[in-house]
């Protein structure tokens, strides 16, 4: 099939929108587990039409035995716990790319609670055959520099266990916002813990019945900041986005006020503006959120402005290695990214000339 040429084309004077974004997967695919959990006592409302999320809700209906969650990575992880609490024996299976990403550090803390779960294929990875059953053990360790996923399908699980779940986060913790995401959801249901140190604590209890709302998305609002920082002028309402909101993503109302962009919350949502400021290196830890490292590698190349950014080492093993990824693609904007350790990004700010015509990106 011949490639769709687009062209994209900078707009002349102010930019005005008012904008209405897609609701958070990352709430809405918790809320989904969490009401699977209570036995449906929780009422959603705003639920995300995200592929994630329209994947995990398929996945939940009664009498599926096999599941192929396609590239839902969150599907996957979430749902090897919950099939290891659910009575009957299932196939959990996705892309071959999610065969190619690692479960076994989620696989093994749910052993040590006495899950039955085996490999298919390759020691560490799906497709995974899981004889869902109750769980009496009640302690778990897990490496807390591990996907805040695997944490949080533990978590979750966790009151419906007959002896509750002590869990112990090993090492460096990373991606504290959605380890408190998913405790503060759990909250909202009715579901009590305690966080101490390296120690989750969660006693066995009832989910109670309750209605949530999942608040629109603060990573989709990422797209419309880097607009507003890239803008000679602009006004963007983004409506009902909320300041105090569950979502750890919030932080880039902070990081883009570095980039000139103002953020003011009215009853409405998010009012973002350009303000003039100078910024001669941007650098940042992304480490609680690292699924914004790819707006703002962009949006600074394209400022011009040069960035050391790190805490990304997560991104390698997402849907694609979005490391690589984002070093081949800024490449055809003459912006060569280097990766000096692990898990960080740097541009020194030097850019080549692109080499003429259409440029085409792998999307």
């Amino acid at each position: 099939m011949k490639p769709e040429i687009i062209r994209v084309t900078a707009p002349e004077g102010r930019i005005t929108a008012r904008i209405t974004l897609p609701s958070s997967k990352s709430i809405s695919n918790r809320l989904l587990i969490m009401n699977a959990l209570s036995g449906n006592k929780i009422r959603i409302r705003n639920l995300s039409s995200s592929n994630d999320t329209t994947v995990l809700l398929e996945a939940l209906q009664p009498g599926k035995k096999e599941i192929n969650v396609g590239n839902a990575g969150t599907a996957m992880r979430f749902l090897t716990a919950y099939l290891a609490v659910t009575e009957g024996e299932y196939v959990l299976t996705g892309s071959e790319r999610m065969c190619q990403r690692p479960i076994g550090k989620l696989v093994q803390a749910l052993r040590q609670l006495g899950a039955d779960i085996e490999y298919l294929q390759n020691e560490g990875f799906p497709p995974l055959k899981i004889r869902g059953k109750t769980l009496h053990k009640q302690e778990a360790e897990i490496d807390g520099s591990t996907s805040s996923q695997f944490i949080s399908a533990l978590l979750m699980i966790a009151p419906v266990l007959p002896n509750g779940l002590t869990l112990k986060l090993a090492g460096k913790i990373i991606s504290h916002p959605y380890i408190n995401l998913t405790l503060k959801l759990l909250k909202m249901a009715g579901i009590e813990s305690t966080y101490s140190g390296n120690l989750i604590r969660i006693d066995p209890q009832p989910y109670r019945e309750t209605e949530i709302t999942a608040e629109p998305d603060w990573s989709s609002a990422s797209y419309w900041y880097s607009i507003a920082a890239l803008s000679g002028e602009c006004l963007i309402t983004i409506r009902d986005l909320p300041e105090a909101s569950l979502q750890g993503d919030a932080v880039i109302a902070r990081h883009f006020a570095t980039l000139g962009v103002k953020t003011e919350f009215t009853p409405e949502g998010a009012v973002i503006s350009r303000i003039p400021v100078s910024c001669s290196v941007f650098e940042e830890n992304f480490e609680d959120t690292p699924d914004m490292v790819q707006t703002f590698v962009v949006c600074l190349g394209l400022l011009g402005i040069p960035f050391r950014i790190s805490g990304a080492q997560s991104l390698r093993i997402k849907e694609t290695d979005r490391i690589a990824a984002l070093v081949n693609e800024m490449k055809k904007l003459g912006i060569a990214l280097t990766e000096p350790e692990n898990g960080v990004l740097e541009w020194n700010g030097h850019k080549e000339k692109p080499r003429p015509g259409p440029l085409r990106f792998s999307t």
